[in-house]
């Protein structure tokens, strides 16, 4: 917690003066044009990753980069997607994957999950993903694709909710997928947008 208390005393003595005109105009305005659906590990951070000012990204972050399909009871991600789309009008939304993600490495290694049942239970949400990612595909490799494969999964799912389904059949929103390397600072678009394809770190 010191070093936590520490960046908040960094932050208003050295950041927030600098921005204090963006601050005062983002108290009485929020207008994102992007949904950043990314994973909860530390290493993604969806600002640093798109070098996006506070206010340009509406973020959700759940352990592998998950978007349940649309289902008649309410939840947080889906009441986060409605209100992003609807109530905001976000006309991007991206879900990101990652290198070395810890939720597609577990399903690739088919690890022991009985003393994490809540982790296990959320894991179901990348069956589709399963089904796309060839068993003749092992280690690392088999992890790389389970990755690549579960961010074309996770937009199927994302499509099946009510207001994204209706921005896109007007024709205002886009989804994109990504798969960023933590390594390389290298990002994939996965879903072959060529404004956004093979995006790499100078």
């Amino acid at each position: 917690m010191r070093d936590l208390a520490a960046g908040v005393q960094r932050f208003q003595r050295d950041v927030f003066p600098a921005k204090a005109e963006l601050f005062a105009d983002l108290a009485d305005r929020h207008t994102p044009d992007t949904l950043f659906i990314g994973c909860s590990d530390a290493r993604v951070v969806p600002e640093l990753i798109t070098q996006r000012e506070p206010g340009e990204l509406f973020v959700i972050r759940t352990a592998g980069n998950l978007v349940p399909a649309h289902a008649p009871y309410a939840d947080g991600i889906a009441a986060s997607i409605e209100y992003a789309v609807a109530v905001l009008g976000v006309t991007d939304i991206v879900v990101c994957g990652h290198s070395a993600c810890g939720a597609m490495t577990a399903l690739a290694e088919r690890q022991d999950l009985t003393g994490a049942p809540a982790v296990a239970d959320w894991l179901r949400h990348a069956d589709a993903a399963l089904a796309r990612t060839p068993d003749s595909t092992t280690g690392g490799e088999r992890v790389a694709a389970l990755v690549r494969d579960n961010v074309l999964a996770q937009l199927a799912q994302l499509a099946t909710h009510p207001s994204v389904a209706r921005a896109l059949s007007r024709g205002a929103l886009t989804l994109h997928g990504w798969v960023y390397d933590i390594a390389t600072g290298a990002v994939e678009d996965v879903t072959a947008v060529p404004a956004v394809t093979a995006v790499t770190a100078a």
